[in-house]
């Protein structure tokens, strides 16, 4: 087997706030399949600090020091985080099931738990810090979470969210651990062998519920059983298995090393209302160990009110991004929805003009619903008044919008995939009028368009027919909810946009 990174950083005997000046941490974030490069910029521009990406789809890892993990949870481009324990880039697995498990138990011990259990103390203590300034507590307001056509849920109570979760994941009774979904970019990986990379990205929401609002803070263990400590901690075990050559499943996996990891800090197992959550992603011969720092997906964010489908915050912002946004850009979603797009870019670009359109009414009042939203979290933030976002929401028709010729410079949009939304067969009459109809009030030679679709044959079949006003640049492959989708970056050429009604 191959070390490829651990928990770096040397700890003593001080208290996590003061180990955090000197603690360094390897962190493991998921992001949307297809955007790693987006969030190894990101990280980058906003840390300081270089990524590598995984060969695992939908996985970056880079090191910080821990005192910057406030400025981590900020990133916009990821959804689940954890701390690194070890990372093994060619473990090699034995062929007979009991000895590949047995291994696995084996590695328990030997694995350098005390630095990263540091990281996640000083995780934790912050994130309650923050919910003791903002809740005082974390069980009112129980919400019920929807899940969207993107696998996303949004929802206050997190509590709530994970045993939600836990009821939709099959837990089906393996003791100390559970094959949760853990993030779409993960890769559930449950019990086929054989699981695709793209499907590992479907459980966009992994719940690494850490229960940082359960009074009294454990003092996780430093590898010693017992470790003093007052609060029994209690933990499971979340693996993740893509690759056809192991002998075992991803629950097998999750109990036997969950059972060595009980024996060894002589923690208690519960699936539902723990503690910690470590991580066993096992992808081919990758094997990473971890503990998970967020209690919920990041993604989970702007959106309080939902409609059949609604886009993660993540992948909006990879969208918003792969067109590069520039101060003063008239940035236009002509299919809004519940408003993800346009959200997410007034939030990160405010020095831009965004407009949010939808020819459905109840989507445009859900779009509203959740702008007020936000205007209502920014003002108890700043606990002054607030200058308001940089963001206009309008019902229209997409095939006769009411923007003038060429004064647009952005268009980012989910257009309907035709299944939860209209249908593939309206789409052969859709998607040519609406590129048509972009393509008039886009800006000539300067304006570029980002769109997320499904109906990939369609989309091409109208592009071809579009070519004298949409070039097509970039294409990124993303997995939206199960669906093999793509992102297609356009540039508008300088050919002026005739008003025709006949496609095809």
């Amino acid at each position: 087997m191959a070390e490829a990174a651990g928990g770096a950083g040397a700890g003593t005997a001080a208290g996590p706030a003061e180990e955090g000046a000197e603690l360094a941490a390897v962190i493991g974030a998921t992001v949307p399949t297809g955007f790693e490069q987006t969030a190894a910029e990101e990280v980058q521009e906003k840390l300081g600090s270089a990524s590598r990406i995984s060969r695992d789809r939908g996985k970056i890892y880079f090191e910080v020091p821990a005192r910057s993990l406030p400025q981590v949870h900020r990133l916009r481009s990821v959804d689940n985080l954890f701390v690194v324990v070890q990372e093994f880039k060619d473990y090699q697995f034995k062929e007979n099931k009991e000895d590949a498990l047995k291994d696995l138990e084996d590695l328990v011990k030997n694995l350098p738990w005390t630095d990263p259990l540091k990281v996640w103390e000083l995780n934790n203590s912050l994130k309650k810090k923050k919910i003791k300034r903002k809740k005082p507590s974390l069980q009112s307001t129980a919400s019920k979470e929807k899940l969207n056509d993107d696998g996303e849920e949004e929802g206050t109570d997190q509590t709530d969210a994970s045993k939600q979760e836990d009821c939709a994941q099959n837990a089906a009774g393996v003791e100390p651990a559970s094959s949760q979904d853990t993030e779409k970019t993960q890769g559930v990986a449950s019990q086929n062998a054989g699981e695709e990379e793209e499907e590992d990205n479907e459980q966009s929401d992994a719940k690494d519920e850490l229960q940082a609002g359960s009074g009294g803070e454990p003092m996780a263990g430093d590898g010693k059983p017992g470790g003093g400590e007052v609060k029994v901690v209690r933990f499971r075990v979340t693996c993740n298995r893509a690759g056809d050559k192991h002998s075992f499943t991803s629950n097998e996996a999750a109990r036997d090393f969950g059972g060595a990891v009980q024996e060894h800090f002589q923690w208690k197992a519960d699936m539902t209302n723990f503690d910690v959550e470590v991580l066993l992603n096992i992808h081919n011969n990758e094997v990473v160990v971890g503990i998970a720092l967020t209690e919920e997906s990041l993604h989970r964010r702007n959106i309080t009110h939902f409609g059949p489908t609604t886009l993660r915050s993540t992948l909006a912002y990879g969208m918003l991004r792969l067109c590069d946004p520039q101060p003063t850009d008239i940035i236009v979603d002509p299919m809004c929805g519940t408003g993800a797009i346009p959200i997410e870019g007034a939030t990160e670009w405010p020095s831009c003009y965004h407009i949010a359109g939808d020819n459905n009414p109840q989507a445009v009042k859900r779009a509203a619903n959740n702008i007020c939203s936000l205007l209502k979290k920014k003002e108890n933030k700043e606990s002054s008044t607030s200058l308001g976002i940089p963001l206009d929401i309008i019902q229209w028709d997409i095939c006769n919008l009411p923007l003038r010729t060429g004064s647009v410079d952005v268009i980012v949009t989910d257009m309907p995939f035709g299944k939860r939304i209209g249908s593939k067969k309206k789409n052969w009459d859709l998607y040519p009028a609406c590129l048509m109809e972009m393509g008039r009030i886009c800006t000539p030679g300067t304006g570029r368009a980002v769109l997320l679709t499904q109906d990939k044959k369609c989309f091409a079949k109208a592009l071809s027919r579009m070519g004298h006003i949409w070039r097509k640049g970039q294409t990124v492959w993303v997995n939206v909810g199960g669906l093999h989708a793509a992102v297609y970056l356009l540039k508008r050429t300088w050919e002026r946009a005739e008003e025709k009604r006949s496609f095809w």
